[in-house]
């Protein structure tokens, strides 16, 4: 298996692109092809996740580790004692529906899932390799603090996450981000939004010179060994949720688009999926499916779901890639049109031959809070607000009859205390661990400005005097 940019033609192997996350002409890494699973789907019906997670990964990385290496990281990342006793549960709702229950790692967000591999794979390549990566990153919510976990106290490994100050996260979030106490751990927090952190971090990754200096890598989903990750659940919940020859609809929460692209990668490879991508009142992915124009939003929304709270979906560059036809030419195109003129229109996309069947909706803060107050009273079981937007797109569109669905469960209700009292009048009781976090000192850097560029310089300043 060798990789490719979606703006150039060089190949790359697996632990090239783990380790630098970013392509050097400011790409996303993809895969040169899909492996094909479809022939083999039936026999996979009964597997562990562990199995599942095994033949998956192993078509994705090729020669560049061997099997009884992939086996010993996904059984030593996927471990019991971090995820659970099913690792991920099927959390069945009635009526052929249910939650995939990917909350259940370290973090209690999805987020556990992708990132706690990560750093596995990483460690494991730099122990080869003799050498120190500095990771960056951005978040708007559960990302940063599934990141630090994953990294932290992790040998040849610093992370440098940025996040936004004020309310932008719950204070759980910020808690398990901010109170890390680790020496390869920094937190940087700018008065932003996580579109702007996010296009930083791509300022700093575009400075070739300063990247080859640092080994500066990614666990943002940009690295592609996060979607790579995420497509593991989708193969496992197919196989879990369906009789031979069904489709299975899956519902999305979504706002930079790699929980829904790794679904699509899983469609591509054999899996009958239909795709629901739920947004909330950041609907830039929804208008897109929509019409066909990416159109970047210019405000963003802060709302009761801040993991989707983003005015630009990173992840989208891959999935567009396969609808121009993997050219790198056109690609760089439609990137030129969206500097110039602020959006670009594929409209054609829906004729590809190899795209599924994609379904959108949006939700607001209103009708998640009805959500949330509707599933306790029905099944008595609490719902954070990203899983609920989820929950409401999927039944205004309605599939009743068409076969299972499922709904991904990407964070436990404890993380949004504040959005489930308002929704049930339930008090949630905070475990010990995290209410001791809340009144730990913080740990952070703070950063003035909030403009990329001079937050881009603030970092590589940053990182300097720190690496």
């Amino acid at each position: 298996m060798k990789y490719r940019s979606t703006r150039g033609n060089t190949e790359f192997t697996f632990l090239e692109v783990l380790l630098q996350g970013l392509a050097p002409d400011g790409g996303l890494f993809v895969p040169q092809y899909y492996p094909a699973i479809g022939h083999i789907l039936e026999e996979m019906r009964g597997w562990s996740y562990w199995k599942v997670a095994e033949y998956i990964i192993g078509l994705f990385v090729g020669l560049d580790m061997t099997s009884k290496e992939i086996q010993k990281i996904v059984r030593t990342t996927y471990a019991r004692k971090k995820f659970g006793r099913d690792i991920v549960p099927i959390k069945d709702l009635g009526n052929r529906m249910a939650l995939l229950g990917l909350s259940e790692g370290p973090t209690s967000a999805f987020k556990d899932m992708a990132l706690q591999l990560l750093g596995s794979l990483m460690e494991h390549a730099l122990d080869k390799e003799g050498r120190t990566l500095n990771l960056l990153g951005a978040t708007s919510g559960d990302t940063g603090s599934a990141a630090e976990e994953s990294i932290r106290g992790r040998r040849g490994m610093n992370i440098f996450m940025l996040s936004p100050s004020g309310e932008r996260m719950t204070p759980i979030q910020r808690a398990q981000m901010w109170t890390i106490n680790a020496p390869n751990v920094h937190n940087l927090v700018a008065d932003a939004d996580f579109g702007t952190l996010q296009d930083a971090v791509k300022l700093v990754n575009g400075d070739a010179e300063f990247k080859a200096e640092f080994y500066i890598g990614a666990v943002n989903s940009i690295n592609w060994a996060r979607i790579m990750a995420q497509t593991v659940y989708w193969v496992y919940g197919y196989l879990k949720m369906t009789k031979p020859g069904e489709k299975l609809t899956v519902s999305i929460p979504s706002g930079n688009f790699g929980n829904a692209l790794s679904a699509y990668i899983a469609y591509r490879m054999g899996v009958l999926l239909r795709i629901v991508v739920a947004t909330n009142e950041n609907d830039v992915l929804h208008n897109f499916f929509s019409d066909g124009v990416y159109r970047p939003q210019e405000d963003v929304v802060t709302t009761l779901s801040p993991s989707m709270d983003i005015k630009t979906a990173s992840n989208l560059e891959r999935f567009i890639f396969d609808m121009v036809t993997r050219s790198p030419d056109k690609m760089r195109d439609l990137l030129g049109q969206l500097r110039v003129n602020g959006s670009f229109d594929i409209e054609f996309f829906s004729r590809q031959p190899f795209c599924p069947e994609f379904r959108t909706g949006r939700a607001t803060d209103q009708e998640v809070l009805q959500t949330m107050h509707k599933v306790y009273q029905r099944f008595r079981y609490l719902v954070d607000p990203h899983t609920a937007v989820a929950m409401k797109v999927v039944e205004d569109l309605g599939f009743e009859g068409e076969g299972p669905v499922l709904i991904a469960e990407t964070a436990l209700p404890v993380k949004f205390e504040e959005a489930v009292r308002r929704a049930t009048g339930r008090q949630i009781e905070i475990p010990e661990r995290l209410q001791a976090m809340c009144w730990k000192p913080w740990e952070i850097h703070e950063i003035n400005g909030s403009d990329p560029a001079k937050i881009a310089e603030a970092v590589k300043a940053y990182i300097r005097s720190h690496a």
